[in-house]
């Protein structure tokens, strides 16, 4: 065997990125800067962008007071029912902070016992043992504190059903907090509605248009257009934003498409090297300690080359060990299962030689695979060059 490496996953150090950088050429001069380091641009790289620094070179910021004036301005009535919001103080606390400055009463309804994405306000074995069907039944604050109390999250230590309360109430807004896991509930308390879930917002609101609600929003309704000189996202709105400030938010970036083609553009022309560009954001992945499924973002990638559309169509080498091949060992082995992947056409689904192949988009698989890379801490990493990812066993 010529070759002793599969593939690289590579975080690549940037500067920090301000608005108006020319993210472009800062990219692209940082991945062949890693030259130096021993990783060289290959065929079928892939180089992948996080959103926060696209955001940020875009200067694509809002305020809280942009927020609560959108908000203002999309609904009819000064109370609002809030529902099924992520538990999270980055992602989420700040923009309720916003929303509830635009409007004079929210009522608050939480999902139970976790939220969409795993934040648990309790476990499924704390409300089995008080009988309680988190599928049909709601609570009331009252009903809720006397049967689980004061509930901390495992990871962060905060109470987010007072903390959100209070939050609502710091702005001088009234709040009153419901728990309940059907949409429709909401409508016994007000017709107007900010579904603030992100991968079944589709469906909450059309349960809820469904049932007589009047104004129905999402998340992604809010922002998508500039307010009083904002940032905005045109299709998400609020979804994938990130907290910047104490009274501003980072949306998800928009109109990268160029940036993406520009970089592959560039890399061709100073190396000769062909290789695909995304811009990631939250992996996709799960955590199995705290149960949290990562993907807060609407979308793992929202721009990316052509060469990243599909999913995986690999055969399962160790199915190949195990059956069609299992007679066989050492270098027969081998030339026959290296013989096997050379002959591989066409689509493999449904082909049992296949199973256990993880059916999955692409971008999403290489996304996870960078977030874990880049962290969201103090590595210094926003690029990752991902080496080898579509080689396969023949490859030397």
């Amino acid at each position: 065997m010529g070759r002793h490496v599969g593939t690289i996953s590579v975080g690549i150090r940037l500067p920090i990125i301000k608005q108006g950088d020319d993210l472009t050429k800062i990219v692209v001069e940082s991945v062949l800067n890693a030259k130096e380091d021993g990783f060289d641009v290959a065929n079928r790289d892939v180089i992948a962008i996080t959103e926060s620094i696209v955001a940020r070179s875009q200067g694509n910021y809002a305020t809280i007071n942009a927020i609560a004036k959108d908000v203002k301005q999309k609904f009819s009535s000064d109370t609002i029912g809030v529902i099924f919001p992520i538990l999270s103080r980055n992602r989420f606390a700040i923009l309720l902070k916003g929303i509830a400055m635009g409007v004079k009463k929210i009522y608050l309804m939480l999902s139970y016992p976790s939220d969409e994405v795993g934040n648990a306000l309790l476990t499924y074995d704390e409300v089995d043992a008080k009988n309680v069907n988190p599928y049909s039944d709601v609570l009331t604050l009252k009903q809720y504190r006397e049967l689980f109390g004061y509930k901390k999250h495992e990871f962060t230590g905060v109470d987010y059903v007072s903390y959100y309360k209070e939050l609502i109430e710091s702005v001088g807004c009234e709040c009153e907090v419901i728990f309940a896991n059907q949409a429709k509930t909401i409508l016994n308390y007000t017709k107007n509605v900010l579904a603030c879930d992100i991968h079944t917002r589709f469906r909450t609101k059309r349960i809820l248009k469904e049932n007589g609600a009047n104004i129905v929003l999402g998340l992604d309704d809010i922002l998508t257009s500039s307010v009083d000189g904002s940032g905005f996202n045109q299709k998400y709105g609020l979804l994938g934003s990130n907290k910047s400030t104490e009274d501003k938010v980072k949306l998800f970036p928009r109109d990268a498409q160029d940036l993406v083609l520009n970089v592959q553009k560039q890399i061709l022309e100073k190396t000769g090297k062909h290789v695909e560009v995304m811009v990631y954001g939250d992996g996709a992945f799960k955590d199995p300690q705290g149960k949290i499924w990562e993907l807060a973002d609407p979308v793992v990638s929202p721009f990316f080359t052509e060469g990243l559309i599909g999913t995986p169509n690999e055969l399962k080498l160790k199915y190949l060990a195990d059956n069609d091949y299992k007679e066989l060992k050492g270098e027969e082995l081998r030339d026959a299962i290296k013989n096997a992947i050379k002959a591989k056409s066409g689509s493999l689904v449904g082909n049992m030689a296949s199973e256990g192949t993880t059916p999955r988009q692409l971008t999403d698989l290489i996304g996870s695979l960078c977030d874990l890379t880049s962290g969201s801490g103090d590595k210094g990493t926003p690029v990752i060059l991902v080496k080898g990812y579509f080689d396969n066993y023949t490859n030397e």
